[in-house]
C-alpha cells in the first residue's frame, strides 16, 4: 500500500467552488460500522485494533475523516447507541488504551475521526438514570418522570401519562416500580431521554464532550440532536397555547398518537447548540461536527 501523508496535500485537491472554503465542505467522511469492518483477535466482532490496522486502506481511498458508529460502553440493546458509560469503550471493541492508539495513527496519515454521540438519551443502566430513579437523589430531574394518569393504577393498562407513541412501537412512556413513575423514552423502553431542561444534565454532557476533544478526536456526528429540546409542562407555550404534556394528537394505527410535534425542533434548540459550541469548541479549530436532524426544514 502507497504510505502518505494527506496533511500535506494542497486545500485545492478538491473545491466545491464556495469562497471561503473551509476544509470540511470538500472532505470525504466515511463510516465505519465497528462490529462488522475488521475483527483483530478472531472472535467474530469487528473492534479499533481492527480499524487501526485498516487505516492505510482508508487513506489510500481518500478518506479525510473516518466516522465510527458508537464504541462507547454499553448493554447494546440498539447496536451501542444506548450508551451506559459516555467516557469508556466497551470492551466488545476493546479499550481506551486502544481508542487512543487508533486516534494516533489516523493523525499520522493525515485522517480526523469523528465519534457518533447520542445525548437525547441514555441507556436505562447509565449510571445517572439508575440515581435518577430516586426522586431524593440529586439526578431525580435528569430525565422526564411523569405519574400515572389520573384515576388509573400506576403500572396498569392505560395509565400512562398520555398515549405518545415509541419510534420502535408501543408506548413511549415506561413505567418503574422503584419509582413509581413513568420514564419517557421516544426509542427502546431501554433509552430513556434526557431533561435538557436541567442545566445540570447540558454541565454533564458538555464536560463529556470537552474529555473526548481533549483526548484527540476531531467532532462528532450528533444522533437525534433535534430532540433535545422539547415542548413540555409549558416550556416554549406561546401565549393562549394549549399546555402541550398530556396533548394527545391523533390516534395512530398501532393506538399510539405522535410524540414529534412536542419533542422535535424545541423551542430550545437553537439555545442549546450555541451553548455547546460556546461550552465545548469555541477556540478549537481542525474539528467537524454533524447533525442527524429529524423533525426539522432545511
Amino acid at each position: 500500500m502507497t504510505d502518505f501523508n494527506r496533511s500535506t496535500l494542497p486545500d485545492t485537491v478538491r473545491s466545491n467552488g464556495a469562497t471561503p472554503n473551509p476544509w470540511w465542505a470538500n472532505a470525504v467522511v466515511y463510516q465505519i460500522y465497528p462490529r462488522s469492518f475488521q475483527d483483530s483477535n478472531g472472535d467474530g466482532v469487528g473492534d479499533l485494533k481492527g480499524i487501526t490496522s485498516r487505516l492505510d486502506y482508508l487513506a489510500d481511498l481518500g478518506v479525510d475523516v473516518v466516522w465510527l458508529s458508537p464504541v462507547y460502553k454499553s448493554p447494546q440493546d440498539d447496536n451501542g447507541y444506548d450508551i451506559s458509560d459516555y467516557q469508556d469503550i466497551d470492551p466488545l471493541f476493546g479499550t481506551l488504551e486502544d481508542m487512543d492508539e487508533l486516534l494516533a495513527e489516523a493523525h499520522k496519515r493525515g485522517l480526523k475521526v469523528v465519534m457518533d454521540l447520542v445525548v437525547n438519551h441514555t441507556s436505562d443502566e447509565h449510571a445517572w438514570f439508575q440515581a435518577s430513579r430516586d426522586k431524593d437523589d440529586p439526578h431525580a430531574d435528569w430525565y422526564w418522570w411523569r405519574p400515572a394518569r389520573p384515576g388509573h393504577e400506576p403500572g396498569t393498562p392505560g395509565a400512562e401519562p398520555n398515549r405518545w407513541g415509541s419510534y420502535f412501537g408501543g408506548s413511549a412512556w415506561q413505567y418503574d416500580p422503584k419509582r413509581g413513575e413513568y420514564y419517557l423514552h421516544q426509542f427502546s423502553r431501554k433509552q430513556p431521554d434526557l431533561n435538557w431542561e436541567n442545566p445540570e444534565v447540558r454541565k454533564a454532557v458538555y464536560g463529556m464532550m470537552n474529555w473526548w476533544m481533549d483526548r484527540g478526536i476531531d467532532g462528532f456526528r450528533m444522533d437525534v440532536i433535534t430532540l433535545i429540546s422539547k415542548r413540555l409542562d409549558g416550556h416554549g407555550r406561546l401565549p393562549g397555547e394549549i399546555d402541550s404534556e398530556l396533548s394527545e394528537g391523533e390516534m395512530g394505527e398501532e393506538g399510539y398518537t405522535d410524540a414529534s410535534p412536542f419533542c422535535s425542533d424545541g423551542p430550545r434548540l437553537d439555545e442549546f447548540l450555541a451553548e455547546m459550541r460556546r461550552e465545548v469548541f469555541e477556540g478549537r479549530e481542525g474539528y467537524m461536527n454533524v447533525g442527524e436532524a429529524p423533525g426539522i426544514t432545511p
